[in-house]
């Protein structure tokens, strides 16, 4: 009650407009992106409050030590044992198995400056749990943030990535000189070349 009491007062007070797509009724990896400033998190709570999403996401284990641990956790955090990332995937299939239906929220651009590729993750995760992949997004410039569609990974790493460059092409962050396009070290030489034509079109 609190939570969707506090995200109508964001939204009725919001610079922001929410344009959105409806909440996945399945448990789905949700891309948070573009992904340069703070206030994303702000916005992706008041994104899964509003649409009754159960959100988690995934942070570096040091910050659920101490206070900060239950206010972490409350609000949705997954501490990530970065020595062994096979336990991230085995928890998630947990979750899924026990019939929960969530959205794992992941940030592929990683921590927002340094980056020249977003990080696989998201990806392999949903290949290993077949989990589909629903494109979050916010657009600094027309003020609007929302889901965009929810689509299924085929395991061709080129071609769902150009659906993922093809949804956030006119997509700008809240610092877009930080905004990196969406692209990963996995997809090689033929990736850089369809992100070229992709660029040039």
């Amino acid at each position: 009650m609190i939570r969707r009491l506090l995200a109508r007062a964001f939204w009725t007070f919001s610079k922001w407009k929410l344009v959105t797509e409806p909440a996945p009724n399945r448990p789905t990896i949700l891309i948070g992106a573009p992904h340069t400033s703070n206030w994303d998190f702000a916005v992706m709570l008041a994104i899964a409050w509003r649409l009754r999403v159960d959100v988690h996401w995934l942070g570096k284990h040091s910050l659920f030590t101490g206070w900060r641990g239950p206010i972490m956790r409350g609000l949705g955090g997954i501490p990530v044992d970065r020595t062994d990332p096979s336990k991230i995937v085995a928890e998630v299939v947990d979750r899924v198995r026990a019939g929960e239906v969530f959205a794992l929220v992941i940030t592929p651009d990683g921590t927002r400056g340094g980056h020249t590729h977003w990080k696989s993750g998201f990806h392999r995760i949903a290949m290993s749990t077949g989990m589909p992949v629903t494109f979050g997004y916010l657009d600094s410039v027309t003020r609007t943030t929302g889901l965009g569609p929810t689509v299924e990974m085929t395991g061709d790493i080129g071609a769902d990535m150009d659906r993922i460059r093809e949804f956030y092409a006119d997509k700008h962050g809240i610092r877009p000189q930080q905004q990196i396009t969406p692209r990963l070290r996995e997809e090689g030489a033929a990736g850089d070349d369809r992100e070229g034509e992709t660029e040039q079109s």
